[in-house]
């Protein structure tokens, strides 16, 4: 599972390249994935990647172990 959130399943994003004669060429965006840990309802921790928007989530749910 390379380059995808394990939480939400979002995953990069493809599209153009554009120049300034409109050429197209084709790029991704990827996500900004982050390791954090976490802990689940039974107290067991465990690291998963997350993209920097879930972990924003997470934090707000004081999801993340620090």
């Amino acid at each position: 599972m390379a380059r995808k959130d394990m939480l939400t399943g979002k995953g990069a994003l493809s599209g153009n390249s554009r120049s300034h004669a409109l050429n197209a060429t084709k790029r991704k965006w990827n996500l900004n994935l982050q390791k954090v840990k976490v802990m689940d309802e039974n107290g067991n921790v465990f690291t998963i990647k997350v993209s920097a928007r879930t972990l924003r989530t997470l934090k707000k749910q004081n999801v993340v172990v620090a």
